[in-house]
């Protein structure tokens, strides 16, 4: 029994001493693989770098893929501490300066009959169904420019209220005789009073002589505030 335990650990003792010697042979077989492999790259160095290097990766292609992933760099506009300095106005003579030109002054009725006599021209006729602008109402009303004017210095008679025939026929003959005057050529209008509803009085004249005169001397036209009817 003795001599069979001793031979069990003999085996026991071989097989491990077996073991270890395995075990400690692989570095140094692990070292020269890598030596002779080394020896044989430094042999063949001419013929094995044309491989190497058609498998390295492009450093240039890298590169190119990089800065397209990469963001855009925001350039930043700068902005001027101090805006340039504006150069100086130069002074303007006064003959450079346009000037503009004067409007006529369009006077109202009452600025004209607080103006002095005004000199009148224009081509009349009757005043219809339109805008009264230089036409003739009746014996003793006219439109001049717009404005409605009565002659100051007489009364005819009104058409459209005659009571008798007679009456009509004087009250169109003065109408007629009005027109006429005014067409004849430039006139003179001077204001006599303040503007009404039935137009701004003035005293209508020619070479001195008044319209007003000149109607009741051919019986067209009374005198204001003369007695007398028109149908006698």
């Amino acid at each position: 029994m003795a001599r069979t335990a001793a031979r069990g650990r003999r085996r026991k003792s071989s097989a491990k001493s077996k073991g270890r010697g395995h075990g400690g042979a692989l570095p140094w077989l692990f070292a020269g693989v890598v030596a002779v492999g080394s020896i044989a790259l430094y042999d063949n160095w001419k013929s094995v770098r044309p491989i190497l290097a058609s498998r390295a990766p492009d450093k240039a292609a890298i590169t190119a893929a990089i800065k397209a992933d990469a963001p855009k760099a925001v350039v930043a506009r700068s902005v001027p501490r101090q805006a340039a300095a504006s150069p100086p106005q130069l002074a303007v003579p006064p003959e450079a300066v346009p000037v503009p030109a004067a409007e006529p002054v369009k006077l109202s009725s009452t600025a004209r009959s607080t103006a002095g006599p005004q000199s009148a021209r224009a081509a009349f006729g009757y005043c219809g169904q339109g805008a009264h602008v230089n036409c003739v109402g009746d014996g003793g009303i006219f439109w001049y420019k717009g404005e409605k004017i009565l002659v100051a210095d007489m009364v005819v008679p009104d058409v459209g209220a005659a009571r008798c025939e007679g009456e009509r026929r004087i009250g169109f003959a003065a109408k007629s005789r009005l027109l006429k005057f005014l067409n004849a050529g430039p006139f003179v209008m001077n204001a006599a009073g303040k503007p009404a509803s039935t137009g701004a009085p003035h005293v209508i004249s020619r070479g001195g002589r008044s319209l007003g005169t000149q109607l009741v001397t051919e019986g067209l036209a009374r005198k204001p505030g003369a007695a007398g009817g028109w149908c006698t």
